[in-house]
């Protein structure tokens, strides 16, 4: 099975702290909408659990403070017990967290089923001529693309130098064949709630990648897997994670975000009023 490997060479911002509270703001300023939406109702806490309490988020922060003071490890491993708290934390507190350069965990329903090599299934349909359902082998037995890339998320955290690997979407659309009267891509996840757009010129940017390991493993559930989406040049909210399909449309059709705010063409350092982000 051929790689293809490319790397970058940008120069690496990191934000960390309250270095990314305070990045945030201006941008929850022109976007009030997306601030209100983003969390759920704190009072009906989702898929029955409890809201976090002041308690717990106060014994957390002073856990990410140890944590950026002792090192990598430690952030690593207060990462792995944050994950499944942020993403069922109705109040948001949980991601304000300083536990440096590492990733903030978000969902929109507050659980997501699990998929495993046996279950998971990718569609791409729409306006192709052939049709497909794919397999996690058999993404696995195509062609290969790694890049080292951040991760940039539009309310201003970012993780610099992920190693990425995965199928080029490209590749997936001419195994599919688009029909000419393709000009778009909806994406869908599998936590049945979440979407996204791209338009075809952006889905076969070659650092397009439908992933299948980031961080030197395969993608994770927390992280989105076992198979997400990761677009280099975009903000994070266009990568849908728990990828579960891919329907060529004819028009572009905003996706969950979108309704509540953020740009459709969400290019890191071009949108959303984030001027000073540099895209690697």
């Amino acid at each position: 099975m051929r790689e293809v490997v490319v790397e970058s060479t940008s120069l690496r911002d990191r934000v960390v702290g309250v270095g990314y509270v305070a990045s945030m703001s201006p941008w929850r300023a022109r976007h009030p909408a997306a601030g209100r939406e983003a969390t759920p109702d704190p009072d009906r806490p989702p898929d029955g659990g409890s809201p976090v309490g002041r308690r717990v988020v106060l014994g957390l922060l002073g856990l990410g403070a140890l944590g950026i003071a002792t090192g990598t490890r430690a952030q690593d491993a207060l990462t792995s017990v944050l994950a499944p708290i942020q993403l069922r934390d109705p109040t948001g507190l949980t991601s304000l967290l300083p536990v440096g350069d590492t990733f903030r965990f978000y969902s929109v329903t507050g659980s997501v089923p699990t998929r495993d090599a046996t279950s998971y299934r990718l569609t791409v349909d729409g306006l192709v001529d052939r049709p497909t359902t794919l397999t996690l082998a058999d993404l696995q037995g195509m062609p290969q693309t790694s890049l080292v890339r951040d991760f940039q998320c539009v309310t201003g955290w970012r993780v610099p130098e992920v190693h990425w690997s995965g199928v080029q979407l490209s590749r997936l659309l001419d195994h599919a064949g688009v029909q000419t009267e393709g000009r778009a891509i909806r994406l869908t996840s599998f936590d049945g709630t979440y979407t996204d757009s791209l338009t075809l010129d952006q889905a076969r940017l070659p650092d397009c990648l439908v992933a299948l390991q980031m961080l030197g493993g395969d993608v994770t559930h927390n992280h989105g897997g076992p198979v997400r989406l990761y677009m280099a040049p975009m903000y994070g909210y266009k990568s849908v994670k728990w990828l579960s399909g891919i329907e060529v449309t004819d028009h572009v059709v905003e996706g969950y975000w979108e309704h509540r705010g953020y740009d459709v063409d969400g290019f890191v350092g071009s949108s959303n009023g984030r001027e000073i982000d540099e895209r690697t």
